[in-house]
C-alpha cells in the first residue's frame, strides 16, 4: 500500500483590486483583477475596454511630501481589446507636489466577459517597490548598508531564504553598534544603572542569541514597541533555523525582523533627538536666567 508524500499545493492568491495590486504586491507576480479594466458601451459599436487608472496612495520622498501621498495617472496606454493582453508603461504623478513619478511595466490581460475581471503581471516598476529604508536604520549598518539593501530587493521579490539570510548576517555583524546606540539612550533618559550594566554585558558576550536573550527585561521604557521588547522580538525570529523553515515562512521572519529593526532605529533616534533639545532649551534657559540677574 502506497503512501502519497507529496506536499498539498501552496492556495491560489485570492483576486485583489488593481490598486491595491500596484500599491502592495512586488514585481514578478501575476495576480487576477477584479477590475483591471473599465468597461464602455459605445453606442453602434459594442463593448469596449480600457485599462483601468486607480487613484493610489505611495510613498513620496520629496520634502514638500516626505510621506504617504495620492499618485494620479499621467501617461501611458490604455486601450486593450477583449479576449487580449497588452504590454504597457504606466506613469504616475504625486497629486501633492506635482514631481515625484511612479512607473510601472505591467502586462495585462483582459477576460472580455463584459466584466472588469482580468489579471496582470507586474515586470516592474521605478522607484523600487516598497517604502524607502529609513536612513536611521541604515546609519547603524555602516559599511554593510548594502547588504542589508541587498535583503530589501530579495524581500521585495518574494525571496524569503535569502532576505532572512541577508537581515540576520548584518544584524549579527553588527550587534556592538545596535546596543551602543541602545545604551546611549538607556544613559540619556536616566535609566538605572543595573539596566546599563546588563546592556554593557550584552554588548560584550561574543554570541548574538545570547547578547538578545540576557536583556529580555532590561530596555528603556521609550525604546518598547507595543509594549514589548524589541530585542526579544528579534532574538524570536532570527534564532528561528533557516534550513528547517519554508520560504514562505522566511519571507514573513524577514518582513518583521525589518519592521522591528526600522522601529527600533526611530525610537532610538527619537529618543536622542527629544533629550538634546530638552538639553537645548535648558541651556537657554537658564542663560536667560543668568542674564537676568546680571
Amino acid at each position: 500500500m502506497s503512501t502519497n508524500n507529496q506536499e498539498p499545493a501552496p492556495a491560489k492568491p485570492a483576486p485583489v483590486s488593481f490598486a491595491d495590486f500596484l500599491e502592495a504586491v512586488p514585481p514578478n507576480q501575476l495576480r487576477e483583477i477584479t477590475d483591471v479594466v473599465n468597461v464602455r458601451s459605445a453606442h453602434g459599436s459594442g463593448i469596449t475596454y480600457e485599462i483601468a487608472t486607480p487613484e493610489l496612495s505611495l510613498h513620496c520622498g520629496t520634502e514638500t511630501c516626505n510621506g504617504k501621498r495620492f499618485f494620479r495617472y499621467s501617461a501611458g496606454t490604455r486601450t486593450i481589446q477583449a479576449n487580449s493582453n497588452a504590454k504597457v508603461f504606466f506613469t504616475y504623478l504625486c497629486a501633492n507636489c506635482q514631481k515625484t513619478q511612479k512607473i510601472f511595466a505591467l502586462h495585462v490581460f483582459c477576460d472580455g466577459s463584459g466584466a472588469r475581471t482580468g489579471s496582470c503581471y507586474k515586470f516592474g516598476e521605478h522607484p523600487n517597490f516598497g517604502p524607502p529604508t529609513p536612513t536611521r536604520l541604515l546609519r547603524l549598518f555602516g559599511n554593510e548598508r548594502d547588504l542589508f539593501l541587498k535583503g530589501r530587493r530579495c524581500e521585495n521579490q518574494g525571496l524569503g531564504v535569502a532576505a532572512f539570510a541577508y537581515y540576520r548576517r548584518v544584524v549579527e555583524n553588527h550587534k556592538n553598534q545596535i546596543f551602543a546606540e541602545i545604551i546611549k539612550v538607556a544613559e540619556k533618559v536616566g535609566a538605572p544603572a543595573e539596566m546599563i550594566a546588563a546592556l554593557e554585558a550584552a554588548k560584550a558576550e561574543t554570541q548574538f542569541s545570547k547578547a538578545l536573550a540576557s536583556v529580555k527585561d532590561a530596555l528603556p521604557q521609550v525604546l518598547m514597541v507595543n509594549g514589548h521588547n524589541p530585542l526579544a522580538l528579534l532574538h524570536s525570529a532570527l534564532s528561528a533555523g533557516l534550513h528547517e523553515q519554508s520560504d514562505e515562512r522566511c519571507l514573513e521572519l524577514a518582513h518583521d525582523v525589518r519592521v522591528v529593526l526600522a522601529e527600533l532605529a526611530d525610537r532610538m533616534g527619537q529618543a536622542l533627538k527629544d533629550e538634546a533639545e530638552l538639553n537645548t532649551a535648558v541651556s537657554r534657559l537658564l542663560s536667560a536666567r543668568a542674564e537676568k540677574k546680571s
